[in-house]
This record gives C-alpha cells, sequence and structure tokens, in this order.
C-alpha cells in the first residue's frame, strides 16, 4: 500500500495549510488514519488520528486549530491546519492502518506517506 501526501509549505503565522493523503486502490478497508510531525532536531509526535466509525482524536497543542477528516470511499484523510504558529513547523506525515486485497487474499497494512514540510514563519 502506498500513501501520497499533497499540500504543505510556507505560510505566515496566523494563517492555514491543508495537507491530503491518499491511499493506493490496493486498499480493502482502513481502520485508523492520522497525522504524525517531526520538527526539526526533534522526535516525530502525534497530531491527530481518526478511527474507523469514531471521532477525531488531536494532541493537546492543536486541539481548536486543527480538523482531520477522512473519506472512507476515496482512501483519503485530510488535515485542515488553522492559527499557525512557528512551533507547527514540521515534517507531516499520515498513516492509514488497515487491510489490503491482493489477488491471494486480505493482509493487514500499516503505511505512510513520505512526509511533507509545512514551515510557518514568524
Amino acid at each position: 500500500v502506498q500513501l501520497q501526501a499533497s499540500g504543505g509549505g510556507l505560510v505566515q503565522t496566523g494563517g492555514f495549510v491543508r495537507l491530503s493523503c491518499k491511499g493506493s486502490e490496493s486498499i480493502f478497508s482502513i481502520n485508523n488514519m492520522g497525522w504524525y510531525r517531526q520538527a526539526p532536531g526533534k522526535e516525530g509526535d502525534l497530531v491527530a488520528t481518526i478511527p474507523s466509525g469514531g471521532s477525531p482524536n488531536y494532541v493537546d497543542s492543536v486541539k481548536g486549530r486543527f480538523t482531520t477528516s477522512r473519506d472512507n470511499a476515496q482512501n483519503t484523510v485530510s488535515l485542515q491546519m488553522n492559527s499557525l504558529k512557528p512551533e507547527d513547523t514540521a515534517v507531516y506525515y499520515c498513516r492509514m492502518q488497515g487491510r489490503s486485497l491482493r489477488r491471494s487474499g486480505l493482509y493487514d497494512f500499516d503505511a505512510w506517506g513520505q512526509g511533507t514540510l509545512v514551515t510557518v514563519s514568524s
């Protein structure tokens, strides 16, 4: 399974960015979708997750500013990032966990997108 992320770029403090991530057609079902980020010189952190049929969960630092949503029919997950702060600067990664359909049957997968850089200038 391959994930293709898009969006990101350079934005000013207080601005907004929308990230999207699309999974390949071999996906049969997706349990969890989520977003992670890694700031320069720091370890990666969870940003938000959205389980199948459940409500999104957010890390405290982005609550009220970020919104994640999923489209199961399109195998996509999005992250709307508003009121951006310089500390939001990071490479953002999408992640999907579910089952993929191959000729030989169904298989579990845990896939990551390639990462997209969001830079928030002060």
